[in-house]
């Protein structure tokens, strides 16, 4: 079972917009030095949607590449096409991917019977252990905790990232899947309160600029110990909020590049930082002790 802080890895470019793969051996190495205790490649943090599928998978090769076994590597291998998500997650798994992260269905709006055979379909073609991602307020799309119970009698449906930030939905959804499957926060500023209720782990945006706290917050959430959880989490929640000022990944891709770890490159349509948010993302590092 994968647990703990799961960083959602931003993908460092040049500030033409090719990939830098240079700085993305630095992040990986600065990961496994801080204590991350697994790495999401190219999901939305990672500029999955701005990637061609050639690079999207040379990525997630890099990485698994650089981790060499020493952290879990999970795939960000969705799609809103049922064939590009079950080719997507085919190359991962050849490429020796630990999981596959495989979000909801975007723009085309499936029906709760579609997304449960939408994710039953890769399952079955591609015997990776697989993680569902639900986060309507990117997708327009949400799948009901009654739809996620019924595909975790999946055996390689091992988990599901919850990015709904609803707090008793997801204890709910907990109890629905009683063990059956993992259930990951996906959402920081609410993470440790998942947790403390049964969830296993954070997907995380706050672990690209802050991996220590989150791997120290997770390990306390998970093991119960609340007021280790309550120091923890104040210090990281000015981080938790101000990364997201402008869409994720536009303020942590700031943030890393003002830490001196990345380049200031980023893929249209999405566009660097406004910069009458800098000093906010920069007080939230500097309250975190990051920078």
């Amino acid at each position: 079972m994968i647990t703990g802080s799961l960083v959602a890895l931003a993908t460092p470019m040049h500030p033409d917009g090719e990939i830098h793969w240079e700085e993305l051996d630095r992040l990986v190495d600065f990961h496994l030095d801080n204590g991350t205790h697994g790495i999401v490649a190219v999901g939305t943090t990672g500029e999955a949607s701005t990637l061609d599928p050639d690079e999207h998978c040379r990525v997630i090769g890099h990485i698994i590449k650089r981790v060499n076994g020493r952290i879990a590597v999970i795939a960000g291998t969705g799609g809103n096409s049922t064939r590009e998500a079950i080719e997507l997650t085919a190359e991962a798994h050849k490429l020796g991917a630990d999981a596959c992260l495989l979000v909801v269905p975007y723009y085309n709006k499936p029906t709760q019977e579609g997304l449960y055979r939408h994710f039953r379909t890769i399952a079955e073609a591609v015997p990776v252990d697989q993680i569902l991602y639900n986060v309507p307020g990117r997708t327009s799309c949400d799948m009901m905790n009654e739809t996620v119970e019924r595909l975790a009698d999946i055996p390689n449906i091992v988990g599901i990232k919850d990015a709904t930030g609803n707090i008793p939905r997801g204890e709910e959804l907990i109890q629905r899947v009683d063990g059956r499957m993992v259930v990951y926060s996906g959402d920081d500023a609410t993470a440790a309160d998942l947790m403390l209720a049964g969830g296993k782990g954070n997907i995380s945006v706050t672990a690209n600029v802050a991996p220590r706290g989150m791997a120290d917050l997770c390990e306390a959430a998970i093991a119960g110990d609340r007021d280790r959880v309550a120091a923890i989490n104040e210090k990281l929640m000015p981080l938790h909020r101000k990364l997201f000022l402008e869409a994720n990944p536009i303020p942590v891709k700031w943030a890393l590049h003002r830490m001196g770890l990345i380049s200031e490159g980023i893929r249209l349509p999405l566009t660097p930082l406004d910069p009458k948010f800098h000093s906010e993302v920069e007080e939230a590092l500097v309250s975190a002790g990051v920078l």
